[in-house]
């Protein structure tokens, strides 16, 4: 049978609008009547309704995480740490697969499932400026990623180009010379890579090493493959690299793949840095040295953007600047880079 707030209120020998003070968690409630509640709801196992609560509020409970490809793994660890963001204030995510088409990126920021979601968290690749500049949609929405939009929305995003120099820093500090780009774009549309890509450029040259354009492989994606592919064409045209900084792991393990066919030895012939941090880099017959991005505070800083944002409506305060909020990275250094060493499980 379902405990309700009457059966609480008996329970602790307070009304039932003590009851409801102190699981909305408000304020003007006395610690002693606060802990004698609490006593009450533990011993009768007591939960609330969210989504009564959500409704009374106007509110569905729900925040909406668009991202581009759930089947990449550092994605799907990002709507992982959302989920469980978003819990800690009782909200409900769900997620939308836009496959980084701008026809779905577009549909998704104009509010196509408005009547479910209070907010939204999206991710875009192919969106353009003017798209989001006609969103009539008024729920709080906050950005994910490295494209920029001169625009009133929060924007969370690392420093790709920081990350990209400590990466290739690492392989420099290692005696590494010839330091492959693995994931390049050349249209410059998709902005990580090309910011990764001056990253790589700028730590280079400021090491006093020739940029040789001859090292950057351009992908059409950041697959597995795709990186499989890139290093093979490298490696074809008589160009061996003794270091690889790659777009991301998924790149990173495909070419390291092409290099265990091909008889070269990680990371005595060549070493390999990747990027994300995803899980599969940390049990690769190789483990991978990587860059990872905090994905706990970025999921943690979009979702406390939405929530807040839907409390300043609800409280009539005023709307709140737009924030580029910066998280942090670390690089990770494992086997790719320093050699075999014992593993712990």
């Amino acid at each position: 049978m379902r405990v309700s707030l009457k059966d609480v209120a008996e329970r602790a020998g307070v009304s039932v609008k003590t009851v409801s003070n102190v699981v909305n968690d408000y304020p003007h409630v006395t610690p002693a009547m606060r802990a004698r509640v609490q006593s009450a709801i533990d011993e009768l196992g007591y939960r609330p309704n969210l989504t009564a609560r959500h409704l009374r509020k106007g509110r569905t409970g729900i925040i909406g995480l668009a991202v581009p490809e759930l089947g990449n793994s550092y994605f799907a660890e990002l709507a992982g740490a959302v989920i469980d963001a978003a819990a800690q204030h009782e909200y409900t995510v769900l997620l939308d697969h836009t496959q980084g088409q701008r026809e779905q990126e577009i549909l998704v920021c104009q509010g196509f499932r408005a009547r479910v979601m209070d907010g939204l968290i999206l991710s875009p690749l192919e969106l353009e400026t003017e798209d989001l500049a006609a969103r009539r949609d008024d729920a709080p929405l906050v950005l994910l990623g490295e494209r920029r939009y001169d625009l009133p929305y929060d924007h969370i995003v690392i420093d790709n180009i920081a990350a990209a120099r400590a990466a290739v820093r690492h392989l420099l500090a290692l005696g590494r010379r010839r330091i492959a780009f693995l994931g390049a774009r050349r249209d410059h549309s998709h902005q990580p890579a090309h910011l990764r890509f001056i990253g790589w450029q700028a730590e280079l040259a400021a090491s006093g090493v020739a940029v040789d354009e001859r090292l950057v492989a351009t992908t059409s994606g950041w697959g597995h493959e795709d990186g499989a592919r890139a290093m093979a064409a490298l490696l074809d045209s008589g160009e061996r690299p003794d270091g690889v900084f790659a777009y991301n792991d998924l790149v990173a393990l495909g070419a390291m793949r092409v290099m265990f066919e091909r008889g070269l030895r990680v990371p005595e012939d060549i070493a390999v840095v990747g990027f994300d941090d995803v899980t599969e880099s940390r049990y690769a017959a190789v483990t991978l040295t990587t860059v990872s991005p905090d994905k706990e505070a970025i999921a943690r800083l979009a979702v406390e953007s939405v929530v807040g944002r839907l409390k300043g409506d609800q409280n009539h305060e005023a709307p709140r600047a737009a924030r580029l909020l910066q998280p942090g990275f670390t690089l990770v250094e494992r086997e790719s880079t320093l050699g075999r060493r014992p593993r712990s499980f």
